[in-house]
């Protein structure tokens, strides 16, 4: 114990430094503005004046569950038994340990969080008269208050925390204060609670290791062509964009789930784009640069590495909203480099913002815009918190727990260490992206203007795929389907796979774990669609493979990176890909 207080008094002088030496941000970013809650307590008395007998009762009745669960609670220990009041609460991960179950204290703290979360809950849906989208922030933003609120994210009444700490004589909680200042530290002073061993993995060694080699780079990207696993390639090169908000790696993570791995296994001569991590000096970077520096430039460079006049291409997420942009580009131009182009996860009609809208409004934007402004970029600590808040239970209460109260050492999980492994984005682009394309929604509303042309989803006429994800709390399937349904093409396919953002895309085969809906009518809306498709179990993969092999021209020899004596920079997966955002 003497030898964990002293640990206590040298980790209290570097918690100290780092913040005091931390950056900060914008502090409209940490919440919403206060005329949010201003709106909801004009509308609650409201309805309070115009309905009280509704509200009374709700009041009513919060105020006798309590008083109840109280008395029970004092009548069981003046009874001198340890047997906690009857317990009808609904299951809950957060309440595992037996004890909230089987303590009086413990049980007694449960029943009325779940009480008051519930009272909360009914305030928020008592303010009637509210805009909609208003009422939504508001409701998520309760359910926030709701979740930190919880009595497993405080010491002294979380059973597993204390149970722990009485174990290691107090280590644990040393060691918990050790993993909070080492991600302080990580994060210039910022809170991003680490989901993963970050020591378990090397880029290369035991992820991101399908062979291949760098085979152009410019400011933007590096270009990657991966070595041919088949003696025979279709002639049609496949290039991939990958979302830059990201690392691309999430397609690569391992051998057994590797979408790289499994395209080049194909047969496919297989081109992924490596975004830079950009810093300040990239402030000014705009959408009209990846597109020309990025979109443009890499396709040009596999059209002349493997000699074909056009390709196959593959956008995901953001990456496919952009991808979208540089179809149109291209058709107003009158360049057909492209046969054909696939979807993944990709909104290009943002009218509406699901589980986003909350951080979609002036308020939060503006502090962005003041933050870019500052910082030149768009941190990905600010990006990767917002995405762990859609999520929070899992993503942040959950995992800070364990590691800051129990001291436990993060999981060596491949998907949580991408998850980890952020990207900034430059200032000027994120505007644009936030303004133009969210907010105003200009691409399927009368265009989006880039480049000296206004583009639109109608100009996008070549052959698609799109693959959407039923539970994408990032890219909600319907709004996916509404944007392809706007595109011009006479040739498309529409594919619903079961899950989310990530593991909806990252489905292999092998796996057999979800299946997938198909249905070719894409003229009827979404809800019309979902209830004619027909499921399909097993992976969508083969599926699509079998729609690109049919775009993708006669089977040649194989092409090597560096075929024709044509220079190669480094192996994959390159060097940007390295680059933290830390850094």
């Amino acid at each position: 114990m003497a030898q964990n207080l002293k640990k206590v008094e040298a980790l209290t002088e570097r918690l100290t430094r780092v913040m005091t030496t931390r950056e900060g941000h914008q502090p409209a970013l940490d919440a919403p503005n206060q005329q949010l809650f201003a709106k909801a307590a004009q509308s609650y008395w409201a309805e309070a004046m115009t309905n009280p007998a509704r509200l009374m009762e709700h009041q009513m009745g919060y105020w006798t569950k309590s008083v109840t669960h109280f008395v029970e609670a004092q009548q069981a220990l003046a009874a001198g038994g340890t047997a906690p009041v009857e317990d009808e609460t609904t299951s809950d991960k957060r309440f595992a340990n037996p004890l909230w179950q089987t303590h009086p204290y413990f049980n007694f703290i449960k029943q009325q969080y779940l009480i008051n979360a519930e009272a909360l809950r009914q305030a928020v849906e008592d303010a009637q008269d509210m805009d909609p989208a208003e009422k939504k922030r508001l409701v998520y933003f309760s359910q926030q208050i709701i979740a930190m609120m919880s009595p497993t994210n405080f010491l002294a009444t979380n059973p597993d925390v204390l149970e722990r700490a009485v174990e290691t004589e107090g280590e644990s909680l040393v060691k918990g204060l050790e993993n909070l200042i080492a991600d302080l530290e990580a994060n210039n002073g910022e809170l991003v609670v680490k989901l993963a061993d970050d020591s378990a993995f090397e880029l290369g060694r035991n992820i991101a290791t399908t062979p291949g080699k760098v085979v152009f780079r410019n400011r933007m990207f590096e270009l990657i062509q991966y070595t041919p696993s088949t003696d025979e390639v279709h002639k049609t090169p496949l290039l991939i964009f990958p979302p830059w908000i990201n690392k691309f790696y999430i397609l690569d993570l391992k051998a057994q789930n590797s979408l790289v791995k499994w395209l080049v296994d194909q047969g496919h001569t297989l081109f992924v784009v490596s975004w830079v991590n950009p810093d300040a000096s990239y402030a000014q970077i705009g959408m009209e640069d990846y597109v020309e520096e990025g979109y443009l430039a890499a396709i040009e460079e596999v059209k002349a590495i493997t000699e074909e006049k056009r390709i196959n291409v593959v956008g995901y997420c953001i990456a496919g909203t952009t991808l979208a942009l540089t179809l149109s580009l291209l058709k107003k131009r009158g360049d057909n480099s492209i046969k054909s182009a696939t979807f993944f996860t990709a909104l290009t009609d943002f009218s509406d913002q699901g589980e986003f809208q909350p951080f979609l409004t002036d308020d939060f934007i503006d502090g962005i815009e003041a933050e870019t402004a500052d910082k030149g970029i768009l941190p990905s600590v600010v990006m990767a918190r917002t995405f762990s808040f859609l999520r929070s239970n899992d993503l942040v209460y959950g995992p800070a727990v364990r590691s800051y109260m129990m001291g436990e050492t993060p999981p060596a999980f491949d998907l949580l260490y991408w998850n980890g492994d952020g990207a900034n984005l430059p200032g000027h682009m994120a505007m644009q992206y936030l303004r133009g394309l969210c907010q105003r929604n200009e691409l399927a509303e009368g265009g989006y203007k880039l480049l000296g042309e206004q583009l639109t989803l109608d100009d996008i006429d070549v052959s698609l795929c799109a693959i959407a994800c039923e539970t994408d709390h990032i890219a909600p399937w319907k709004d996916c389907y509404r944007g392809v349904q706007q595109m011009g093409s006479s040739d498309k396919t529409f594919i619903m796979a079961q899950s989310g953002h990530i593991a909806g895309i990252v489905n292999p085969p092998s796996r057999n774990k979800y299946g997938h809906y198909v249905n070719g009518d894409l003229e009827k809306d979404f809800a019309a669609w979902r209830e004619a498709a027909k499921f399909h179990e097993g992976s969508w993969w083969p599926r699509w493979g079998k729609w690109l092999g049919k775009r993708s021209a006669k089977m040649i020899p194989a092409r090597f990176p560096g075929d024709n004596g044509r220079e190669t920079l480094t192996d994959a997966p390159g060097t940007y890909v390295a680059r933290r955002a830390s850094n």
